[in-house]
């Protein structure tokens, strides 16, 4: 049934294409399989193993890699003698535009200072002030310093070094570069383990099989790919999110990706992954100007440069298009080599090697497409709808993020959400052998030929961005239904996978964003510019069974996971 103010599927609803998937030729089974390997997965796998689970990582790449390890920003705690739960909560929701779950919001700044401290038992080096506690910092929507940072510029890596030491100790079975095609359901309809298979370095997938277990949990990350330039790295394609959709899961807020105010401007034809100046740059006081040095930000938000992301990046975008300017510049030189050089060493040595130097110059900056703050629709504890299936960090929609996500709140909720699940499952896992697999749907041919990717990239970018309208989002729709399909009889590779997940990312992401005829958040429509209070609900995806899409409106209070049906 649906509910909300009006029925949203489409009238032709859009399908969602299977993958033709390769046999299996071996079969294994432990108690949890975890796909992805930046925090959430990490910790995931961590958390398991300690309570004497037997877990294996599934990662497409080498264990780490993914967007963690890229993030510049640091870990939102409150930890500072000025702070308080209270205000933390009030600044996620005030970012979050009327769509964040509180009940999740809570819990998650509840538990935030715990996971800092246990990232410090395991080793992480931390900034520390002149006490020896963690040093706080400030950036866009936070009403107090409680930033967590390691490295200046570099928390990202610090806490994924730090999870990959402490997993490699634990001994756990860790499959690199190894994809997840689609996950395996017993006749009951739970997900019972995964069928894999390992890319060789052409892209060509071998060595098929079936991991089997009690439980799958997705650590797969955004889908920032889908866009012809984003921050995120080029593994991060959507594929969590069209195999839980494959699966019969939901998925929600698909339209509400952010995007960062300051990436830097390399051109109108860059592509693939984009260099990010830190929302941390303009926290120490830098300030967005134009071409003549007039801040773009005064009198747009009483928090100026330290609005929320999603503020900021409208602004920025209503200031391109009034002027037909390429791009703005942020000025950080007030703040002196020096500092630049200890504060933001990674920020100010990739701006060199674009030519361009942060500590003497202002530097071209423009918006691009950062995090997704949708995603398998899923509770603080990783449950989905479907049974057997868990969902947690970018890859899932907990509600915490609401319509735009409070800068650092990422990675602190990827490990909340782990420790969570982790702890659930111990708890509630049964004994003995996985059920067996059903027999699944034959799929000989399906998925999307990889030459559609920059129609893809372009099309969503165009028409998806800081700001939407009907008939761009219209025109996207249409190029994302005549995206060729892969020739019958083409092996499956990991280019058909990626290409595959992105089509399905963005054909959600234009679908949402046509349905949702107002502005909130990240989801600007400048055919609709106002908020509406009606629209105070959270769109859900599923297909069906002959993969087509559907969609319903969700008031808030009833925003959870509902069963599986596909």
């Amino acid at each position: 049934m649906t509910v909300g103010p009006r029925r949203t599927a489409p009238v032709a609803p859009a399908v969602v294409p299977a993958l033709p998937l390769p046999a299996a030729g071996w079969s294994a089974a432990v108690d949890v399989v975890v796909v992805g390997s930046g925090a959430a997965g990490l910790m995931t796998a961590l958390a398991l193993a300690g309570a004497g689970r037997r877990v294996a990582v599934v990662t497409k790449g080498a264990l780490g890699d993914g967007s963690t390890r890229w993030a510049q920003g640091g870990l939102a705690a409150v930890l500072g003698t000025d702070d308080d739960a209270g205000l933390h909560v009030q600044d996620t929701l005030t970012a979050g535009a009327g769509l964040c779950d509180e009940a999740a919001v809570e819990t998650l700044v509840a538990e935030a200072p715990v996971a800092v401290r246990l990232l410090q038992e395991l080793g992480a080096r931390l900034d520390l002030d002149a006490n020896g506690r963690p040093a706080l910092t400030r950036e866009g929507g936070h009403s107090r310093d409680r930033i967590v940072h390691a490295g200046g510029d570099a928390s990202g890596a610090e806490v994924t070094r730090t999870l990959v030491e402490a997993l490699r100790s634990a001994g756990v079975q860790v499959n690199e570069r190894t994809v997840a095609l689609d996950a395996l359901r017993a006749a009951s309809g739970e997900v019972v383990g995964l069928r894999v298979a390992r890319i060789e370095d052409d892209g060509a997938l071998v060595d098929a099989g079936d991991l089997r277990a009690h439980a799958v949990v997705l650590a797969t990350g955004g889908y920032g790919q889908a866009y012809a330039a984003a921050t995120s790295p080029a593994g991060a394609t959507g594929d969590g999110l069209a195999l839980a959709l494959r699966a019969g899961a939901e998925v929600a807020d698909v339209e509400m990706v952010q995007f960062h105010p300051t990436v830097l401007w390399q051109g109108p034809e860059a592509h693939g992954q984009q260099v990010l100046i830190s929302e941390a740059v303009r926290g120490e006081g830098a300030v967005l100007v134009d071409g003549v040095g007039r801040s773009i930000m005064t009198g747009a938000h009483p928090l100026a440069d330290l609005a929320p992301r999603d503020v900021v990046s409208a602004t920025i975008a209503a200031h391109l298009a009034a002027t037909g300017e390429d791009c703005v510049l942020l000025d950080a030189t007030g703040l002196g080599a020096e500092f630049l050089a200890r504060r933001f060493p990674g920020i100010l040595r990739a701006c060199l090697e674009a030519g361009y130097d942060l500590a003497t110059q202002p530097v071209p900056v423009v918006p691009g497409a950062h995090y997704t703050c949708g995603g398998v629709l899923a509770d603080l504890d990783g449950r989905t709808g479907v049974p057997g299936l868990f969902a947690v960090g970018e890859v899932a929609c907990t509600g915490v993020h609401g319509a735009n996500r409070l800068a650092s709140n990422s990675i602190t909720e990827g490990l909340v959400a782990a420790r969570r699940c982790a702890a659930m499952l111990d708890a509630e896992l049964p004994s003995g052998a996985p059920a067996e697999p059903a027999a699944g749907p034959s799929c000989s041919s399906g998925g999307i030929d990889p030459a559609a990717r920059p129609a893809i990239g372009a099309g969503t970018s165009r028409h998806a961005g800081v700001v939407r309208g009907a008939d761009g989002l219209t025109e996207l729709t249409g190029t994302l239904a005549a995206a060729p399909r892969l020739p019958a009889g083409r092996p499956l590779d990991l280019a058909a996978v990626e290409a595959t997940a992105v089509h399905t990312v963005a054909t959600l992401l234009a679908t949402a964003a046509l349905a949702r005829p107002e502005s909130r958040g990240c989801h600007r429509r400048a055919d609709a510019p106002g908020t509406r209070p009606e629209w105070q609900v959270r769109l859900a995806h599923r297909v069906d069974g002959t993969g087509h899409l559907h969609t319903r409106t969700v008031p808030l209070t009833a925003s959870r996971p509902i069963e599986g049906v596909a």
